[in-house]
């Protein structure tokens, strides 16, 4: 066995195989370093800051002597444009004549601030502005994406 050549033989379908497992192994590798990396882009709008609600009319109901009513929040993409009674009767009025002005109140505020925290209402109707409130957090809840 001298110097000779060397022969080496290699089959069609072992190389075609070989190849398809690299490709694989490489587009593995380069899924996992994508996948891994957790530098977010400041080009790409995030979910929160391209819209903070569903844009619609969002009602609450709560229940003042047995009789229903319901507390409309109406949103837009960025902004709480509304809050308003519906279905409010004049016996409710006449029984509660601090719900209207509690809620003209409030409503004044949140779309002000665009935010049910930090609201201020005046201590004679502090029970009737933290029903108000809630019922107007669950609304913006369910405006939530």
């Amino acid at each position: 066995m001298g110097k000779g050549t060397k022969i080496v033989v290699l089959r069609a379908k072992e190389l075609i195989y070989t190849g398809i497992f690299v490709g694989l192994a490489i587009l593995l590798i380069f899924l996992i370093i994508l996948m891994l990396n957790t530098k977010k882009r400041d080009d790409i709008p995030t979910e929160e800051t391209s819209s903070s609600y569903v844009a619609g009319v969002y009602k609450t109901s709560i229940m003042l002597n047995q009789t229903p009513i319901d507390v409309t929040v109406t949103v837009d993409s960025d902004h709480i444009n509304s809050i308003e009674f519906v279905n409010l009767s004049d016996s409710i009025t006449t029984m509660y004549p601090l719900l209207q002005p509690a809620l003209d109140n409030i409503a004044a505020q949140v779309c002000e601030k665009q935010s049910t925290k930090d609201i201020t209402y005046p201590e004679e109707s502090r029970y009737t502005s933290t029903l108000l409130i809630e019922a107007i957090n669950e609304s913006l809840e369910k405006a939530s994406p």
